[in-house]
Order: structure tokens, then C-alpha cells, then sequence
């Protein structure tokens, strides 16, 4: 302990981590959405129009990018800086929400309401994107695992809350939003400043890296364990307590992990690699050795062939995808558009079904016992798939040389098939297929950002990551407004209401053809860019060390 460095690439990750299990609290809205509405007198409608500004607040996160980008740049304190924006947002939203629940200020006109709670949203970008970008930077060869591990706990973070609301403010929903308003910043003020970016390499940074897996499936497994049971058995208090202090000791393992991983490495000299530098084309290039080479056959009387002269063309094009891209480049370019397309059409199927989830069960008979597991477990499929595609894609490409878009394609395909077993209204069907469409829609929150720093490099990472994500509220209300609300309100009756499988069956088919476009899309970039991951495989076998 005597030797640890309390400022270590792992005490960096811990404290993401721990950042990272407060930041979902969008994810709990449905918790005190009743009483905003109550409070405020709304409609449905007007509840559903706060809410999409909800969307629009976590998912704008350009000016969390640009900010990071900036920053970073120009000072160790960037990932800070983004930090302390972000939780003064995520105060000022939840506090101002709270006053006018809680009647402190008169209620307030729509439009005021839904820019307080576009503030509030807006802050987990800022906590999102300081996290997830400062974790590849100090884990460049293993962006894959290193963003499934930030991803992963956003997506625990909602059933995290859930369990603070219900061990300490169980029927209060006032007094959790007045919570919101302090414990996730507190909590960031408190820990943002062990968040730097590293720009060491350690040995066994894969074996810590695993164990920080393992803990975020142990925490998962946990937490649908207690979800299970709370919709069996009615928990006591006491019980509630035991199960929320055993929760706390599970979050707090990784500091374990980052204590061993920094004591077993401290008396190994670092190796230091360039800061601005993407991981993929931080070492000497094969194109490098082959213009030397090619210098050494003309000094010796050779002329390159054509064949070579087209070889070293091939190789200056992929590896031109991994240099660092400013975000105007990347914009003039097609494979941002293929990731966009990709993204609008996944992130934007999977969250209709999700804010649908309710009316799709009532639809098709579900009770709202039912429907209420179905939601409560979709923070689970979301972090299976936002963990397992960072890391099994990081293990293919590493193993097999595997190029990762390869991987949004197939969760892509696998999606449309959950849309069209949620369109069947078979018996069961809306289990089955709100697994297959939530851990496919958590896998591209995990490739979309590993992707974009593998193609686009690290110095802009925030920012085109971020303009990426936009295709999520756009995917959202074109799917949700413009197909599953146009066809539910066309099939509903006088009351407004439909039964029948009728309901839903048109727009998942729409939402399952959308998915199987996503997918060509995603693989027209793993055939741009098949090549250039073909290199990286290249170097890592020419650099064992890696």
C-alpha cells in the first residue's frame, strides 16, 4: 500500500466506475414520472413530450465532446473540467424538477419544464463521455472491454437507484428527485479528481481488466436477483437494508482490484506511448518498413514492381483510417455516414420498443405485474449487451484478427429477428424478444464509441462520438411518433386504445426492416475497412508485446 499511486490509470477506472453507477438517472424515470404528472397537471401526451426532451438532453452530447476535446488538449485537468460541468447541470435540472414537484415554485409552463429536465439529462453525457473517452485513452488495446465495462455500469445505474429509492425513500417520490439533485454530483465532485488520462502501458492490463469484467457480471447477476425477488416476495426493510449494504460492497471491489494491479506493476518501468496518438498506429507502420525496404531495393539497383507500388498504396489507405480526425473530417467522410445510418436504425428500433414496452404488453394482455419485470429487467439485457460486445469483439479482434463493425452487423441482424418475434404476439414472444432487441440495442453503445476511436483516432474522439449518438433521438422519434404512435393510433379505437396483436405487428415489421438496414449498413464499413483492421492484426502479431 506504501507504494500505491493514488493518481494510477486503475484508481482513474475505479473512480469512472464509481461515477458511472449514479449517472443513469433517466433511466429511474418512471418513478416519479407520476407525480410530475400529478403536480403539474399533464396530460399523457404532455408527460411523453417532457420526456422525449429527456432523450434529446442525454443524447445531444456534442458540446460534452467538443469540451472534452479542448480540454484535454490543453490541460490534465480536461476530463475534470467536463466533470464538474456536468454535475452542476445534473444539479441545477434535478433541483429546479423538485422545487416544482414539490411545490416550492408555482408549476411551470411545458416549454419551462422540459428545458429543466433537458439540463438534467444533459449532464450524463458530460459524465458519459469523460469517462468512457479518458478509459480508452488509458486502455488504447482495449477500447472494446474498457468501454463495455463504462457502458455496462451506465446500465446498471439505473436498477442502483431503484434500490436507493426503495431501501431509503420507499412511496417518496419527491424526496428522490431532491436526491438526485445531490448524490450524483456530490459523488462526482468527490471522485472526478482521481480521473486523468495515463499515458502508461502496464503489464497484465488484460487480466485486471477481465477481473473488472467479472465484477460487473457479478453486480448484474445480483441485481436481477433482486429484481426476481422483489416480484415474487414482498422484501421487509431489514432485508432491504442487508441487500443494499451487500450491494455497496460489491461496487466497492474494484478498488480491490486496482490496489493489486498498481502494487504488481509499480516496480515495472512504464512505457510510454504518445498521448494524441491513435493505439492502432502508435508503433512503426508495416508502410514504415516497407518504404525503407523499397529505399534499400532502389539503393541496390531494384525497381518496385507495380505490385509493390500497390501494396504500399493499399497499406497508406488503411492506415490513414486510424489517424486522428477532426470532427468537420470525419463528417466528409463515408464511413461516418455507414456508422450514423447504423445507429439511427438500432439505437432508434430499440429505444421505441423500450418506451413502448408498457403499451405492447397491455396490447397484447400482459398484466402490468408483467410488463413492470419486463421493464425493470431491460437494464440488464442493456448491460449484457453494452458489456459482452466490448469485450467478446475485443477478443475476436485481438484472436482472430476479427474487424469490429463485423460485430454490428451481426447484433444488427439478430435485432430485426427480436422485432419480428415481438410482431408474431406468440405466446411468451414479448420476452423473448425484448432479450434480443435489449442486449443488441446495449452492444452498439459499446461499438459505436470503440469504433469510432479505431477509425477516427483519439484526439477528437468526444466530439464525433458524440455527433454520432444524435442518430439515437433522431432513430427515437421517427420510430416512435412517426411509426409505432401513427399505427397505434390508426388500429385503436373510440377510447384510444388497442388490443390485439394488430397493434404492433405493422410497426415491428417496419422497425425489423429498419434494423436489417442498419446491418447493411454496418457491413458496407467492415468492408471499408476490413483492410485496416487487417493491419492492426499485422502489428499485434509483429508486436507481441502489445
Amino acid at each position: 500500500m506504501e507504494n500505491f499511486d493514488f493518481s494510477s490509470k486503475w484508481m482513474s477506472t475505479v473512480a469512472s466506475i464509481w461515477i458511472q453507477c449514479t449517472s443513469g438517472s433517466l433511466y429511474t424515470f418512471s418513478i416519479y414520472s407520476d407525480a410530475l404528472k400529478s403536480s403539474q397537471h399533464y396530460d399523457q401526451s404532455t408527460l411523453d413530450t417532457v420526456s422525449v426532451f429527456k432523450d434529446i438532453g442525454v443524447n445531444a452530447g456534442v458540446l460534452s465532446g467538443l469540451l472534452y476535446d479542448f480540454a484535454a488538449h490543453r490541460t490534465k485537468a480536461g476530463p475534470w473540467v467536463v466533470h464538474m460541468i456536468g454535475a452542476a447541470q445534473c444539479f441545477l435540472g434535478y433541483f429546479l424538477i423538485w422545487a416544482a414537484v414539490a411545490g416550492v415554485i408555482p408549476p411551470t409552463p411545458v416549454p419551462v419544464m422540459c428545458v429543466f429536465i433537458l439540463v438534467a439529462a444533459h449532464a450524463q453525457s458530460f459524465f458519459n463521455t469523460s469517462n468512457v473517452v479518458t478509459g480508452v485513452r488509458n486502455f488504447p488495446h482495449y477500447g472494446g472491454t474498457i468501454v463495455g465495462i463504462m457502458k455496462g455500469f451506465l446500465g446498471l445505474s439505473g436498477a442502483i437507484l431503484i434500490q436507493v429509492y426503495r431501501t431509503i425513500f420507499k412511496n417518496k417520490p419527491t424526496s428522490y428527485l431532491l436526491m438526485l439533485a445531490f448524490l450524483p454530483p456530490v459523488n462526482t465532485l468527490l471522485l472526478m479528481w482521481f480521473v486523468r488520462i495515463h499515458n502508461t502501458r502496464e503489464g497484465d492490463e488484460r487480466k485486471y481488466l477481465n477481473i473488472l469484467s467479472m465484477i460487473a457480471l457479478v453486480v448484474a447477476a445480483y441485481l436481477m436477483a433482486i429484481i426476481i425477488l422483489e416480484n415474487i416476495f414482498s422484501l421487509q426493510l431489514p432485508v432491504r437494508i442487508f441487500v443494499f449494504i451487500l450491494l455497496i460492497a460489491l461496487l466497492a471491489l474494484p478498488l480491490g482490484v486496482a490496489l493489486k494491479a498498481r502494487k504488481r506493476n509499480f516496480k515495472n518501468a512504464s512505457d510510454i506511448f504518445p498521448s494524441e496518438a491513435s493505439p492502432l498506429i502508435a508503433e512503426p507502420s508495416p508502410l514504415d518498413r516497407e518504404k525503407r525496404d523499397v529505399t534499400q531495393d532502389s539503393a541496390e539497383g531494384h525497381t518496385p514492381s507495380n505490385t509493390d507500388q500497390d501494396m504500399i498504396t493499399n497499406n497508406r489507405r488503411a492506415l490513414q483510417l486510424g489517424e486522428n480526425q477532426n470532427l468537420a473530417q470525419a463528417l466528409q467522410s463515408v464511413n461516418f455516414w455507414f456508422l450514423f445510418v447504423s445507429m439511427a436504425c438500432g439505437m432508434g428500433s430499440g429505444l421505441a420498443t423500450v418506451n413502448n414496452i408498457g403499451q405492447i404488453g397491455g396490447s397484447l394482455g400482459y398484466t402490468s405485474h408483467e410488463t413492470g419485470t419486463l421493464v425493470s429487467l431491460w437494464s440488464i439485457w442493456n448491460f449484457l449487451g453494452r458489456f459482452g460486445a466490448g469485450y467478446v469483439s475485443d477478443y475476436f479482434l485481438h484472436a482472430r484478427g476479427w474487424a469490429r463493425p463485423l460485430f454490428m452487423f451481426i447484433t444488427l441482424m439478430i435485432m430485426s429477428i427480436g422485432h419480428l418475434v415481438i410482431a408474431s404476439g406468440l405466446p411468451a414472444a414479448l420476452y423473448v424478444g425484448s432479450v434480443l432487441v435489449g442486449v443488441c440495442y446495449g452492444s452498439q453503445w459499446s461499438l459505436m464509441p470503440t469504433i469510432t476511436s479505431e477509425i477516427f483516432g483519439l484526439a477528437h474522439m468526444g466530439s464525433i462520438f458524440n455527433t454520432i449518438t444524435i442518430a439515437s433521438p433522431v432513430g427515437s422519434y421517427i420510430f416512435s411518433v412517426r411509426v409505432v404512435g401513427y399505427v397505434y393510433d390508426k388500429e385503436a379505437s373510440e377510447g384510444y386504445t388497442c388490443s390485439g396483436t394488430h397493434c404492433f405487428m405493422l410497426s415491428f415489421l417496419i422497425m425489423a426492416s429498419a434494423a436489417v438496414l442498419g446491418s447493411l449498413a454496418a457491413l458496407g464499413l467492415f468492408f471499408r475497412t476490413k483492410g485496416f483492421y487487417n493491419q492492426v492484426l499485422l502489428r499485434r502479431l509483429q508486436y507481441p508485446s502489445e
